[in-house]
């Protein structure tokens, strides 16, 4: 269970400080994809893959001290950043998570805007479909967010770059 928790920890440490809910979701279901020994159950949600369990370890995370979960106000809408605790760096600092080339993914990850991975996560949600039935999903499911055929492109070809990054080594 712990090494679950060592694992977030692991990737929000690596990424600096990620920025919105949706966001974190998103990266940690790409690179569960891409391989990387992420536990959590992920379902399709309004905005694409969900879990659940991730929602809860973060929250628990947050509670023992280990997770900062700072509120900004938007206005309309309020946004969620993350950042790992020095009790958290202390913490992971005797765990023995090793996974090479996270970093390299999680960063890049990280300077996209959630919209763009919140399609790279679709597609890679339905990646048991040939391509045209991924799109026709994509268009669907996620008509009001009006993603172009070139943006579907976009997501494949960011879909082998990260591939690439996560095999390296």
């Amino acid at each position: 269970m712990l090494n679950d928790h060592a694992r977030l920890m692991h990737a929000v440490m690596v990424s600096g400080e990620i920025v919105g809910r949706k966001k974190l979701q998103k990266m940690i279901f790409i690179a569960k994809k891409l391989a990387f020994p992420f536990q959590e159950r992920f379902q399709f949600h309004f905005y694409g893959p969900y879990s659940e369990e991730l929602t809860l370890r973060v929250e628990e995370l947050c509670n023992m001290g280990f997770l900062e979960e700072c509120k900004e106000n938007k206005g309309a809408y309020s946004q969620y950043r993350y950042c790992l605790t020095e009790a958290g760096k202390e913490f992971l600092g005797m765990s023995q998570i090793e996974m090479p080339n996270l970093s390299d993914c999680l960063s890049d990850m990280n300077g996209q805007n959630a919209r763009f991975l919140e399609l790279v996560s679709t597609i890679l949600y339905f990646d048991t479909l040939e391509r045209p039935e991924v799109a026709e999903k994509v268009f669907t499911l996620k008509s009001s967010q009006r993603y172009t055929e070139e943006e579907i492109d976009g997501a494949y070809e960011y879909i082998r770059l990260l591939k690439e990054k996560a095999k390296l080594q």
